[in-house]
């Protein structure tokens, strides 16, 4: 696994198609390079979803990758907004991680995601493996 790769996967709020001023800033400070895919499962925690991890290759999470053109200061701001940040309280929401993601025709790479970081016990997982529908 890439240590620090320019890239980044995302599977919720953070999407191009969804209206969310951080979902703006990744779209100006970012290359979005398509759909792609990572193992995992996906559960709707409340308005938002969270990604834990699967030892099932089937199971599949489907989101957008992005090529960041400079990492440190945007990831810093996504890590505050999706609860990671130095200053957010323990445990953390998400945990930043780095995983495979897929796409299709093309080389599997390393990328930054967001794990959740809580129990998903009681709350309902998102079967299709998409937050939004297509």
């Amino acid at each position: 696994m890439e240590a620090d790769p320019p890239y980044l996967f995302v599977y919720g709020t953070l999407m191009q198609s969804y209206d969310h001023p951080m979902a703006r800033l990744l779209s100006e400070q970012a290359e979005r390079l398509g759909e792609g895919s990572c193992c995992g499962q996906l559960y709707r925690i409340k308005h938002y979803p969270g990604l834990i991890e699967s030892n099932d290759p089937s199971d599949r999470v489907f989101g957008e990758l992005f090529r960041l053109r400079e990492t440190t200061n945007l990831l810093a701001k996504l890590d505050e907004y999706e609860g990671c940040g130095p200053s957010a309280p323990q445990p953390t929401l998400y945990i930043r991680a780095v995983r495979q993601v897929r796409r299709a025709g093309q080389v599997d790479v390393d990328a930054w995601l967001y794990l959740y970081n809580r129990p998903v016990t009681g709350l309902p997982r998102i079967m299709t493996g998409r937050f939004l529908a297509p």
